[in-house]
């Protein structure tokens, strides 16, 4: 899946994939997808949640590629 812009969080730890991802969706254009890269467990969860509390919405599904979590979030 294509992006308009990447985030490429590992090594932060949690909260701050949360918080990053959330301050990057403010600045985006409605439309447009934001891939995100953790590698922090507890993201995986967190992200998801947190981004539709918010009002966006995932443009996929989470996935889980060794040991980093992506994931496609629509401004």
């Amino acid at each position: 899946m294509s992006a308009d812009f990447t985030l490429d969080l590992r090594g932060e730890s949690c909260p701050y994939p949360v918080i990053y991802t959330l301050d990057a969706l403010k600045e985006m254009q409605k439309g447009q997808v934001l891939h995100v890269v953790t590698d922090c467990p507890g993201s995986f969860r967190n992200v998801p949640e947190e981004v539709v509390t918010a009002g966006y919405k995932l443009a996929k599904e989470p996935e889980k590629s060794g040991q980093e979590y992506l994931f496609y979030i629509e401004a």
